[in-house]
């Protein structure tokens, strides 16, 4: 009779106390990567990654009631609080490419300080009718950081501003940045913004542009030639003959 091998046996049949030998194993291969990774992030507590790919809207389900900040980005697409990402009562929320790891606050903490960098947004949708957006302003200035729907968004014709409030109308759909009340202004960071010129028609995507526009990629096969394919002024940007593209604008 040949005496089988411990070795020889499928995992499911070896014996009670080969069991408690493997888990010892496997639990000793995963302690140190575990602690390492610790060591390596330099943060803890409960850490999720939310990644945007292909500029899509991204909701990941995680604790906000004690506030969520942003450890890690992992993309080279700009991750800022109220454009590119983030919260809602269930989670965090990213888009337009931006990928990190966020962590919930414990109770007790305190936001992290330093450069972080936040914008103030106000979200207004105009359903063709005239609609208000309250908004406490104190004198500060507003402008269209990106246009949401496929009906443009000029200012003083579909958009406005008035003591507080917003309005949109005429199918305006938007998110409006408002800046500070001390007079410094907005955020100086460039924003993504992309627009798409389907079945090669001409569209305008509106933007409040004030410094300028840059092509930072292409994503169409046809060609984006500037004056041609695309173009901008100070109200947004324009695609044309099939132009798809992401523009870095500020």
């Amino acid at each position: 009779m040949k005496l089988l091998d411990v070795a020889d046996l499928p995992l499911w049949s070896a014996p009670r106390w080969t069991w408690t030998w493997w888990t010892l194993v496997l639990c000793s291969a995963v302690l140190p990567v575990t602690a390492a990774s610790a060591a390596e992030t330099g943060y803890a507590g409960q850490v999720v990654r939310c990644q945007s790919r292909d500029m899509e809207w991204v909701h990941c389900d995680m604790p906000v009631a004690n506030g969520v900040d942003l450890v890690r980005q992992l993309s080279n697409n700009s991750c800022i609080r109220g454009t590119e990402w983030g919260t809602d009562r269930s989670g965090v929320w990213v888009t337009l490419g931006c990928r990190a790891e966020f962590r919930s606050r414990v109770a007790g903490s305190s936001a992290e300080t330093g450069d972080r960098k936040v914008r103030r947004v106000l979200r207004c949708e105009s359903n063709g009718r005239p609609q208000n957006c309250p908004v406490v302003l104190q004198g500060a200035p507003v402008r269209l950081l990106r246009q949401l729907s496929s009906m443009p968004c000029r200012e003083g014709h579909s958009w406005g501003v008035r003591r507080n409030e917003v309005w949109v109308t005429r199918g305006c759909q938007g998110d409006f940045e408002v800046g500070a009340t001390d007079g410094s202004g907005f955020l100086d960071m460039p924003r993504t913004l992309v627009c798409e010129s389907k079945s090669r028609q001409r569209r305008f995507c509106g933007a409040t542009i004030s410094k300028g526009v840059r092509l930072s990629k292409q994503l169409s096969g046809s060609a984006c030639e500037e004056g041609r394919g695309w173009g901008w002024d100070a109200r947004g940007v324009w695609v044309d003959n099939g132009c798809r593209a992401e523009f870095q604008v500020n």
